[in-house]
């Protein structure tokens, strides 16, 4: 299998756990929210549900927007989807901006996840923008960066899962407020790196799945 099919499947099948693992929280069942943001969730369960629907479907939506025989053959299908990964970041950012305003691990964690989402809505208007006036290439590098953001969803839950696992002597409310951080700045960082060119962008082709 061609390398960039290995990172397409794991990036698709990493999106697709975490829309599974996340779908709890739309049963607004208390019992299965994180100790230490109980009480806040329970209290905001009406922004909670407008932040996680639209995460999920931008989480859904965005992996097949980078598949070239889905544009090439179903353009309608990619036009579509890619309506919905728009909606679905928009609600999803929304959502989150109004949430880290009372996030765990205070001012700092608050202020890592109100960038997410300022960036995450950015990101994506300005992908959308482009496509509109027909500016493929531009288009193509500002929907890596924010899938990128979607991402943090992903990297989010495997930093979490890695300080829990190792049982690293930090208190949680320390580590959940550099993860506020560390789930989407080396993201960015990265796309950025690599959409940086204002080359013909062959290294996205490369990285497309076929």
């Amino acid at each position: 299998m061609h390398l960039s099919r290995v990172g397409w499947t794991l990036m698709t099948l990493l999106s697709l756990l975490v829309v599974a693992i996340s779908t709890h929280y739309l049963a607004f069942d208390s019992e299965t929210y994180f100790e230490q943001q109980r009480e806040v969730f329970i209290r905001r369960e009406v922004v909670l549900g407008i932040h996680i629907s639209g995460a999920l479907l931008a989480l859904l939506t965005g992996p097949w927007q980078f598949v070239r025989s889905l544009r090439n053959r179903w353009p309608s299908v990619h036009r579509f989807t890619g309506r919905a990964y728009v909606l679905g970041c928009l609600v999803g950012g929304v959502g989150g901006l109004a949430l880290s305003t009372t996030a765990h691990g205070g001012w700092v964690s608050s202020l890592g996840f109100a960038g997410l989402a300022i960036a995450w809505l950015g990101t994506t208007v300005v992908a959308f923008a482009l496509i509109r006036a027909r500016r493929v290439e531009e288009h193509k590098r500002w929907m890596v960066r924010s899938f990128a953001l979607t991402f943090a969803a992903v990297t989010l839950r495997l930093m979490l899962g890695l300080y829990q696992g190792f049982e690293l002597d930090i208190p949680f409310a320390d580590a959940y407020a550099a993860i506020a951080w560390l789930c989407w700045v080396p993201n960015l960082a990265v796309a950025w790196w690599f959409t940086r060119t204002s080359q013909p962008l062959r290294w996205a082709r490369a990285a497309e799945r076929p």
